[in-house]
């Protein structure tokens, strides 16, 4: 098989201590360390502190249901599939089921939502999520993952009723996308986060492939 190189695009957030955080906390902001370098040593080694909903990265149920999954459990395959980029960049503030009514989304689809956040500098502050109805929307038309270009799924829902919504339902969520450069349409995605045993959300380099032309 010959891989067109030029056709791959990665869509993953380049994590270092000034990237975009979670409501801009200084806690979530990530940390690497020497323990090792040629001044002390013959190797050059370091440390990562950083939250694991940091960046581009997966949730799996424990994030928001007690006896929830975790990463070792995640069958792979099913974040190296075909997708779908949805463009709502004219969305202003949240994706409901109206904006969605649109869009061409079937049974089994994995959808990437395209919005503003992928061009401002919003994502610690107002950045655009999926509001409950946009939830259900998806959860109705028995989508397997969605993805978003924000830091989470969801904003200010004391509830958390986007994220229950989806998870209740065994549909992937991955956030911290990347989605400027990429047009709407379909596309094949790599997703593969790290295997952590016990965690509840894992780092992801993401990588779109457009197998159209």
């Amino acid at each position: 098989m010959k891989i067109n190189y030029d056709k791959l695009y990665d869509i993953s957030m380049l994590i270092n201590h000034d990237m975009p955080v979670y409501k801009g906390k200084e806690e979530k902001r990530p940390l690497l360390k020497p323990v090792s370098d040629f001044a002390s040593g013959t190797v050059y080694e370091s440390k990562l502190e950083m939250n694991l909903h940091t960046g581009t990265h997966l949730d799996r149920t424990l994030h928001m249901i007690p006896e929830g999954n975790t990463i070792e459990t995640l069958d792979f395959k099913e974040l190296i599939t075909k997708c779908k980029v949805l463009d709502l960049t004219s969305v202003k503030n949240k994706i409901t089921a109206k904006d969605l009514s649109s869009k061409d989304i079937a049974d089994g689809d994995f959808i990437l939502l395209k919005t503003r956040n992928s061009y401002e500098k919003v994502l610690e502050g107002d950045f655009i999520y999926l509001e409950q109805s946009g939830a259900e929307y998806l959860v109705n038309h028995r989508i397997k993952g969605v993805g978003i270009d924000a830091l989470g799924i969801e904003r200010a829902q004391p509830g958390h009723e986007t994220h229950l919504q989806l998870m209740e339902k065994g549909i992937h969520i991955l956030e911290g996308l990347r989605l400027k450069e990429i047009e709407e349409g379909e596309y094949l995605l790599f997703a593969l986060p790290v295997n952590i045993e016990g965690a509840e959300a894992a780092p992801v380099r993401a990588v779109l492939m457009d197998f159209n032309n």
